[in-house]
């Protein structure tokens, strides 16, 4: 019997889960939700990653500045949050004085997943641009590109 790939099927998030395996990388997620936090991480360090958690925009960039160039390998950030949005914080840490905190992946995360609100990410300073909920069929190929 042909797997559900080779029949053009997508793989189920479950599979896709199993196959990934990004042990020895770090990310920090940035989201005020804590259920939605909890969420992500989980699902995060199903994958082998360790992952940092920020409760709003300014927490990320001080965790940012405050850890050693390389620490972290991609940033996730949610876009509504009080404090500091993510879009301020992507263009803080955009121009920060170290250029490999300054350059590091980050990743909208956000409901708004409209081709305007994915723009406006973009133009912020972001990399890319994933819709919550997560979904790992996108989730898993957005971090194998950028790790």
């Amino acid at each position: 019997l042909a797997s559900d790939e080779e029949e053009g099927e997508p793989a189920s998030e479950y599979e896709v889960l199993q196959q990934s395996d990004f042990s020895g990388h770090r990310v920090l997620l940035t989201e005020d939700n804590s259920i939605a936090a909890a969420i992500a991480m989980d699902i995060m360090g199903m994958t082998g990653l360790e992952v940092d958690h920020a409760e709003n925009g300014r927490i990320a960039v001080e965790k940012l500045l405050d850890a050693e160039p390389g620490h972290y390998d991609l940033v996730f950030m949610d876009i509504q949050m009080p404090v500091m949005n993510g879009y301020d914080a992507a263009r803080k840490i955009r121009g920060l004085d170290d250029p490999q905190k300054a350059n590091i992946p980050i990743i909208a995360m956000t409901a708004n997943a409209f081709t305007e609100d994915r723009q406006v990410a973009l133009d912020a300073g972001m990399n890319d641009h994933i819709a919550k909920p997560i979904n790992m069929n996108v989730l898993v190929p957005t971090i194998r590109k950028y790790l």
